[in-house]
């Protein structure tokens, strides 16, 4: 990746660990909330990286940069959870240059989700995008790469079915609630955390079991009464959720904190209940399973659910694949162009060098001398031969590398190196 002058370290990576070959235990141990995030992005500064995109969701953590060894990723992570290196090297991945770009395109496109085809998780990179250039870690290439992302993304939801129906983590949840609790309409459901994944729960379970009888807690209340203001629900405090907990019969749960937010000592109920743990880590305690009548569900089972939905969006996963070609295509065109842009630009400089040096001797020379009309037309010139200089390194017939050499040569250049 060096040759195209897009970063001073060697080669481009891609280092993560996902739902693949690490449980929801081990996801929980890698994964990273929004402070440090920001934590290893300016670590990231300090060991000299210059690109780096972070992703941290429930079924993926991922790091993707430029680097002299992917070790230096590695560290990052590391340091900055509670996995060990040991852990990672028995389920992670490590991908590098354009693995690592074909990698990021079919994860932001939904074709390596858990659930085939969500397409959350391009929100998801564009949060981490935007993260990335607050901290000045996302240069030229991160941009257009993640644009190029976005592009296919939107392409394929709008080209394809392979977003059809209702399915994600959140409908999943509800599609499971409906085919276990018999006459689901007329339990009590309560929603513990109202962040993305609890939002769009809760909209599914209105949508699709038409129940009256759901109750929203949230330890920030306000957040919970916007959505519950919506869809006319009721809200209680956080100090109700033991009360709560005792009267519901389904208990979902999508806090996404770093620790249980809910363990045994916190049910005492006495009727049969259902509890569907959304987060990652586990926000579950794994002492609740000791409780002989209640059933605890982690989404990783809710994930593995091959409905007649899923079947069919497999049908489509060849079109998408030729739609992210047709957009790489275009993106590996532009990273082509980095190959020589060092060269056109120390070419530039050069012609406006004689430039200035031959119109210095003309006003000299010539009485009445229009050096402001002779500066605009050669300004041109010199922009119609390096345009032309471009276009034939672009060109696929000839030897590019060749062609470099040779006006570097002719013209004797001094090229920047990046």
């Amino acid at each position: 990746m060096k040759d195209y002058n897009i970063s001073k370290h060697s080669s481009f990576y891609a280092i993560g660990l996902n739902y693949k070959k690490a449980d929801a235990v081990i996801r929980g141990k890698f994964s990273l909330d929004e402070n440090a995030i920001n934590r290893l992005l300016e670590q990231a500064k300090l060991i000299d990286l210059d690109d780096l995109l972070v992703t941290s969701t429930c079924n993926r953590t991922e790091l993707y940069g430029f680097a002299q060894h992917p070790f230096q990723l590695i560290k990052l992570l590391c340091d900055n959870t509670q996995g060990s290196l040991e852990e990672f090297q028995e389920v992670a991945y490590v991908y590098k240059n354009n693995d690592a770009i074909n990698h990021i395109f079919r994860m932001g496109t939904g074709l390596d989700s858990q659930i085939l085809g969500d397409f959350e998780i391009i929100s998801q990179l564009r949060q981490s995008f935007n993260r990335s250039k607050k901290h000045k870690m996302a240069q030229p290439f991160m941009e257009r790469l993640c644009n190029s992302v976005i592009q296919a993304s939107r392409r394929i939801k709008n080209e394809t079915e392979i977003s059809s129906g209702a399915t994600s983590v959140a409908f999943a949840s509800v599609h499971y609630i409906i085919n276990t609790i018999p006459e689901i309409s007329e339990k009590n459901i309560l929603l513990f955390g109202t962040g993305k994944i609890g939002r769009n729960t809760c909209e599914n379970l209105i949508k699709h079991t038409k129940n009256s009888h759901i109750t929203l807690i949230n330890r920030t209340k306000d957040k919970a009464e916007k959505i519950a203001g919506k869809f006319n629900l009721i809200v209680k405090d956080y100090g109700d959720l033991q009360t709560e907990i005792r009267n519901t019969d389904v208990l979902i749960v999508a806090t996404g904190a770093q620790t249980p937010t809910i363990s045994k000592e916190l049910i005492h109920t006495k009727k049969p209940l259902l509890i569907l743990d959304l987060s990652i880590p586990k926000n579950v305690d794994e002492n609740v399973t000791e409780l002989d009548n209640v059933t605890v569900v982690h989404l990783d089972h809710l994930s593995q659910m091959t409905d007649e939905t899923l079947e069919n969006r497999r049908k489509y996963v060849p079109q998408a694949e030729a739609i992210i070609e047709e957009v790489k295509e275009d993106f590996i065109k532009w990273l082509e162009t980095r190959k020589f842009a060092p060269v056109i630009k120390a070419l530039k400089k050069k012609l406006k060098t004689m430039k200035d040096e031959e119109l210095d001797f003309q006003s000299k020379k010539l009485t009445n001398f229009n050096s402001k009309q002779a500066d605009i037309v050669t300004e041109r010139v010199i922009q119609k031969i390096t345009t032309q200089f471009a276009n034939h390194l672009k060109d696929k017939e000839i030897d590019s590398d060749t062609s470099l050499e040779l006006i570097q040569r002719v013209f004797q250049l001094e090229v920047e190196s990046k």
